[in-house]
Parts: C-alpha cells; sequence; structure tokens
C-alpha cells in the first residue's frame, strides 16, 4: 500500500503565502510524476502544477508566475509555494503521485486533500 499525506493548508488573507507539502509512505520502488490538484466548491477538479522525476514542471496558467512546485526525491515529498494568493485559489488541494511499487505495480495514488481558504 501507499499512503499520501498532505499538510500545510489553512486560511490566510489575499496577497500572503502558504507552503503545501505531500509525502509519500509505504511500499515504493518508484515515484514517478508527482501533482497538486485542487477543486472548489460546484467545480470540477483541476491541475494546479506537476512535476516529473526529473525535475520538469508544468502549471495551470491561472498560476503561473505565483505558485511553485518542487519535490525532494529523497523525502519522497512534494511541495507547493504558493504566493500571492487570490480568493480564487480556495479550494481543497490534493496531491498525486505515480507510484512504482515494490510488486512492481504502478498506481495513481491520491491523499485525503487539504484545505486552502484565502480572505479578501
Amino acid at each position: 500500500q501507499v499512503h499520501l499525506v498532505e499538510s500545510g493548508g489553512g486560511l490566510v488573507q489575499a496577497g500572503r503565502s502558504l507552503r503545501l507539502s505531500c509525502a509519500a509512505s509505504g511500499s515504493i520502488r518508484s515515484i514517478n510524476a508527482m501533482g497538486w490538484y485542487r477543486q472548489a466548491p460546484g467545480k470540477q477538479r483541476e491541475l494546479v502544477a506537476a512535476i516529473t522525476s526529473g525535475g520538469s514542471t508544468n502549471y495551470a496558467d491561472s498560476v503561473k508566475g505565483r505558485f511553485t512546485i518542487s519535490r525532494d526525491n529523497a523525502k519522497n515529498t512534494v511541495y507547493l509555494q504558493m504566493n500571492s494568493l487570490k480568493s480564487e485559489d480556495t479550494a481543497v488541494y490534493y496531491c498525486n503521485a505515480d507510484v512504482r511499487t515494490t510488486a512492481w505495480v504502478l498506481l495513481s495514488t491520491w491523499g485525503q486533500g487539504t484545505q486552502v481558504t484565502v480572505s479578501s
């Protein structure tokens, strides 16, 4: 089994910053891409940012220049630094990882989500 645990969400004023973390644990052989998604009330879940095992990144247009995704492969952890937060960034943020398990099974694994609320 593989588990993802997110942390770092909370309530913040517009213009401020938050840093989300997501740590993977369990029967992990390797992790390919890792990413952050978000889902606002009444909306579909959307990709915010993703990073490959080699460090290549891509971002949603709405967060380019404000958010930065990074990862620590030794710790099986991915981060999302969110700066200049806006009220429209309010959502539940989910971590996702494509994990190759010790049994050589490829799993797309999700975390439980962490709430980010930006007050204007």
